[in-house]
């Protein structure tokens, strides 16, 4: 039994790939429940599950809560020397940008903001929270911290836009330098439920510390991506 498991994971794992590389079970498309899928290859849950697992770490296949498992799509191309925003990168791959506002409020700087937007001990930020998809599928949460002392009445207004936009628009403001940290990581409670994946799933943490025209430190981003979702990519000019 112990010899058999293994050789099964690698039977459904190349079943699989290939039925996707061949385009029978194209991006976007929901696989069969898991009871018809241990049928079809005529073995145990706890065998398919693991070479499910096996596919989503190679970013062939993801899960959602309540939802079930899915063929991934394409992966985004992001390019960190590229000034863009979201719905405009997205747009330009010839994908559909949607973003949804989980909650906008001041509140208390923790250590790490104070630390990143040099503020003192006991500072206000405005928090905006929000989960983004790409052609439907939730693939990215993030934490926006803005220095309400350079966006007075900022939450007022539509933030399922671009803030990017709505900075120049309103406030004059616009990006000059830009700092980004990026490490593999496990999603927290938060991004987790917003992201409808299990706790713990694997993510890629980007850390953007913006300064304006005026090198200004006006706001940071903590975006936490689904480990399928994206592809960085740079080419540093001569």
């Amino acid at each position: 039994m112990r010899e058999e498991a293994p050789r099964a994971v690698t039977t459904i794992c190349r079943a699989l790939e290939e039925q996707i590389e061949h385009g029978l079970l194209p991006s976007g498309s929901k696989l069969p429940a898991e009871r018809k899928l241990s049928e079809l290859f005529d073995t145990t849950r706890i065998t398919l599950r693991e070479a499910l697992g096996q596919l989503e770490a190679q970013g062939l296949v993801y899960r959602e809560e309540r939802r079930g498992w899915f063929v991934s799509p394409p992966r985004l191309a992001y390019n960190p020397l590229v000034r863009s925003h979201f719905h405009a990168m997205v747009g330009e791959q010839g994908r559909v940008p949607a973003t949804e506002v989980l909650s906008a409020r001041l509140m208390p700087a923790n250590a790490e903001i104070c630390q990143l937007l040099a503020l003192p001990a006991l500072s206000s930020v405005y928090q905006i929270r929000r989960a983004r998809r790409i052609d439907g599928r939730l693939v990215l949460y993030v934490e926006h911290y803005l220095n309400p002392a350079y966006f007075p009445g900022i939450l007022g207004f539509d933030l399922t836009r671009s803030l990017t936009e709505l900075y120049e628009r309103e406030y004059g403001v616009r990006y000059g330098r830009v700092r980004f940290d990026m490490v593999p990581t496990a999603l927290h409670s938060e991004a987790a439920a917003a992201l409808k994946v299990a706790l713990g799933s694997p993510a890629l943490r980007i850390v953007r510390v913006n300064r304006d025209q005026h090198g200004r430190l006006i706001d940071c981003d903590l975006e936490f991506w689904r480990h399928d979702a994206l592809h960085v990519s740079v080419e540093v000019p001569e």
